[in-house]
C-alpha cells in the first residue's frame, strides 16, 4: 500500500508540474499582443476496485457501495480562454484590434497555407505588401494588399476596407479589402507560436467574410488587444499550485517513511 501511494502521489506531483508550466506560459505572456491564456484540466486515473458496488454480502444482500482506490491523477487537456482581452491605443494607423472573435489570415510564406492570428499589429515590407510586423518573418496579409511607392495616409475602416492617399490628390484610394476568419471551434485551433494558430480538423473550416458580417468582428485602427492574462488570477493558481503540489510531496514523504519502518521491522 505503502508503495502505492508513492506512484500516486507521484502522478500528482508531475501533473501540477504541467499546471505550472501553464502559469508560467500565461504570467511570461501578460504583455503578449493578442495572447490567449490557457487553463489545465485534469481527470483522475483507473482504480484498482477491491469489491464492486452491488456485490452480495454473506446474508445475499446487495452493497450500496463498493471498496476502490484511485491510483492517481493526469493531465487531460488544456484549454484556452478566448475572451476579448482590452484595447490599447497606440495611435499607429497599421495597428488594428479585434473587437469580436474573428482572427486575421496570414500567408505561411513556406507552406503558403493560411494562418490566422489575433496580432493586428501590420507593417509594410520593402515591395509596400502589408505585413504582419516580425523581425523573423514576412507573413503577407490574405487577401493581400499593395500600395503604390508614393502612398500616404493610410486608413482602415472598421469593415476591414483600406484607403491610402498620393501627395497633391486629396481623394482617398482603396488598395484592398481585409477579411478575418471566424471557427466553431476556436479551442481546436493548433498553436504555432509567434502569435499564429493553424486550422485542425477540431477547429472547423474557418467562415471567411468581410468585418461587420457574420458575427466576425470589426476593426479598430490605432488600437492594439492585449493579452487577456488576469495576473491576480494566475497568481492565486501558482500558490495553491505549489501548495497541492507540497502535500503531494509530503505524500511521498510518508510512504517513504512508512516503507523505511517496515524494511527495519522486517531485518529484525
Amino acid at each position: 500500500m505503502s508503495v502505492q501511494s508513492l506512484y500516486t502521489a507521484a502522478t500528482g506531483m508531475e501533473s501540477l508540474q504541467s499546471k505550472l508550466n501553464v502559469i508560467a506560459n500565461n504570467l511570461a505572456n501578460v504583455n503578449t499582443t493578442g495572447f490567449k491564456s490557457d487553463r489545465a484540466n485534469f481527470e483522475d486515473l483507473f482504480y484498482r476496485h477491491e469489491v464492486f458496488p452491488g456485490a452480495q454480502d454473506a446474508a445475499s444482500n446487495y452493497t450500496p457501495t463498493g471498496t476502490h482506490v484511485g491510483l492517481g491523477v493526469r493531465m487531460q487537456s488544456t484549454q484556452t480562454n478566448f475572451q476579448q482581452g482590452a484595447f490599447q491605443e497606440t495611435g499607429g494607423p497599421l495597428d488594428l484590434a479585434i473587437e469580436g472573435k474573428g482572427f486575421l489570415i496570414v500567408i505561411d510564406p513556406v507552406t503558403n497555407q493560411n494562418l490566422y492570428t489575433r496580432a493586428g499589429n501590420l507593417s509594410v515590407n520593402a515591395q509596400n505588401q502589408l505585413v504582419v510586423g516580425s523581425a523573423q518573418t514576412g507573413r503577407l496579409v490574405n487577401p493581400q494588399i499593395q500600395f503604390p511607392q508614393d502612398a500616404i495616409g493610410i486608413s482602415i475602416s472598421p469593415d476591414g476596407r483600406v484607403f491610402y492617399q498620393q501627395p497633391g490628390n486629396p481623394q482617398l484610394q482603396q488598395a484592398g479589402q481585409l477579411q478575418l476568419a471566424l471557427f466553431q471551434n476556436p479551442e481546436g485551433l493548433l498553436k504555432l507560436g509567434e502569435n499564429l494558430y493553424a486550422e485542425t480538423i477540431a477547429s472547423g473550416s474557418p467562415i471567411q467574410g468581410v468585418p461587420g458580417t457574420q458575427g466576425l468582428g470589426v476593426l479598430r485602427q490605432g488600437f492594439l488587444e492585449l493579452s487577456n492574462v488576469e495576473p491576480v488570477r494566475e497568481l492565486i493558481d501558482l500558490i495553491t499550485t505549489q501548495r497541492s503540489f507540497e502535500m503531494n510531496s509530503q505524500v511521498i514523504e510518508a510512504g517513504n517513511n512508512i516503507l523505511q519502518t517496515i524494511t527495519n521491522l522486517a531485518r529484525r
